[in-house]
């Protein structure tokens, strides 16, 4: 394409971003931030407010002297010591840039500067004329410009442009306007402004409607080439349009918006991880390209679109990102068959026809007790479930429990035993699960000696499998049982009789072989 047609991409994320509450770069963590996004390549970095204290100035400072390839920004209020303090901050910049801003709307002129029109058309002119002394590339807001007179903010914008201002900013300071509405006024500038030519129109929109995206991109589809952002959408109150999201609704989009970006988005996902640790600001799981849900899929219809062909419901391919893994299936009680045979398949586990429809009864037991069965979960099952089966002399139909700190524990347990004959009994132990092997004991007419006995979270939370490992003695010989179950009760159960089964088939075994 064409220059005209490129847009180019304004960080602020160093600046406004870190205006969010409770977030304080240090000058490492900004050259660290800055340095990521010129390799994301982003055209302009704000590097801070530079007069609002002596380390942010020092902090744009580094910066500039340490990062090359964009355009190092300060921002500074219509005010000669602002525009001083960003011009020592940025002036070791490559190629810098003075940012002056001032309000332009009737609420914050009359209530927050106190200040006629006249009044702020001079420290308009002034101040941008004392920047342009500095340097060639100044840039002007008129604050509020989406709830000020439009008349008025043609004037003052002509004014910065006389003045020597090199790119206009329009700022929906307070997320106040309508994508419709917002690229109407955009449009207007050039037909009202009469040297607009001589400037590029950029935007800046916050997100307090949930819109910054969408008026960013109504924006240049007004006219706008430059539009400003930050990292993951960081910023005041709701926050500033998300640059990762705009990066991509251009890449993804080309037959709409006609215009494009040199950002490369191989590093979208870093910096947004790197912004995330920084600020201390967690991505929420559903955000826009970057959130962890971004490319999973949990459906079972959509996983099997996905895994025939990604685009059926991915338009952005997740490797491009830099995510690693890329598009994701997650294994829900929602998730079909092929999907949790792609799982195995990735995992390199190749079970017989069998083997797969135990894993798959196990898969959605488990699935129904959890919010998602991960890959540990997974292979925990499959552990237990392509284990060399033997014909079970009992298996567990049900196991009660009860206990406190103050009584006794009592386990209660019901087995299906030879020729499907249902036998129950009661026992009292130490423990729960003392309880439980004594009263199985019991039901099977057995004594054998508990060797070992271990319990492993398999995953995280208070949903998480626990996997259960005992070993039992009998006839002087060790047999093993494994189990994995959300309830650590029952996987002791289960893994009990495991053991115990492996036990009985084995003394099978030898009266088969002495019969011979």
């Amino acid at each position: 394409m064409a220059d005209s047609d490129k847009v180019y991409i304004f960080d602020t994320t160093l600046r406004d971003g870190e205006q969010s509450a409770g977030i304080g770069f240090t000058v490492d963590e900004k050259v660290e931030i800055a340095r990521a996004l010129a390799r994301l390549n982003v055209d302009i970095i704000e590097a801070g407010f530079p007069i609002s204290s002596p380390g942010d100035l020092a902090a744009v400072a580094e910066v500039a002297k340490q990062v090359k390839g964009p355009v190092i920004a300060g921002l500074a209020r219509a005010a000669f010591p602002d525009v001083d303090a960003v011009w020592e901050a940025v002036q070791h910049a490559e190629t810098p840039r003075i940012h002056v801003f001032l309000s332009s709307s009737e609420i914050h002129m009359a209530q927050q500067l106190h200040k006629n029109r006249e009044d702020v058309m001079e420290m308009a002119r002034a101040a941008v004329n004392r920047a342009a002394r500095y340097t060639s590339d100044v840039e002007f807001s008129p604050m509020d410009a989406t709830r000020s007179d439009p008349e008025f903010v043609y004037q003052i914008v002509q004014a910065a442009i006389e003045e020597g201002a090199t790119t206009i900013n329009i700022p929906d300071t307070v997320g106040y306007a309508i994508p419709e509405e917002f690229e109407a006024f955009i449009r207007s500038l050039p037909e009202h402004v009469p040297d607009m030519h001589k400037a590029r129109i950029s935007v800046h929109c916050q997100n307090d409607l949930g819109m910054a995206t969408a008026n960013s991109l109504a924006g240049i589809l007004g006219g706008a080439r430059q539009v400003e952002g930050t990292i993951n959408g960081i910023g005041e109150r709701a926050g500033n349009a998300s640059l990762e999201e705009i990066i991509m609704a251009i890449r993804t989009r080309p037959d709409f918006m006609n215009v494009h970006v040199d950002a490369n988005p191989a590093e979208i996902y870093n910096i947004s991880r790197l912004v995330e640790r920084s600020s201390g600001m967690a991505v929420q799981p559903h955000k826009a390209i970057v959130g962890k849900n971004a490319f999973r899929h949990s459906s079972g219809i959509h996983q099997d679109g996905v895994l025939k062909m990604r685009e059926t419901y991915e338009i952005m391919d997740p490797d491009e990102l830099g995510i690693p893994g890329g598009s994701t299936i997650v294994l829900t009680k929602t998730s079909g068959r092929h999907g949790l045979q792609s799982r195995l398949d990735a995992l390199g586990i190749k079970p017989s026809d069998e083997e797969f429809q135990r894993i798959w009864d196990a898969f959605l037991e488990v699935a129904d007790a959890k919010d998602e069965v991960d890959d540990r979960d997974l292979t925990a099952i499959v552990a237990e479930q392509t284990q060399i089966k033997i014909e079970d002399a009992w298996t567990l139909d049900l196991v009660q429990v009860s206990s406190s700190d103050h009584g006794t524990p009592t386990a209660t347990v019901r087995l299906i035993g030879p020729e499907g004959v249902t036998k129950e009994d009661a026992a009292i132990g130490t423990g729960p699960v003392d309880a439980i092997y004594r009263a199985i004991s019991r039901v099977t007419d057995t004594n054998y000696e508990l060797t070992e006995f271990s319990v492993k979270s398999v995953t995280e939370g208070i949903d998480a499998q626990g996997e259960v490992t005992i070993r039992i003695e009998a006839n002087n010989v060790i047999y093993q049982g494994r189990a994995a179950d959300t309830d650590i009760l029952v996987a002791s159960a289960r893994a009990y009789l495991h053991a115990l089964n492996r036990s009985i088939a084995a003394a099978e075994r030898q009266r088969e072989a002495v019969t011979v």
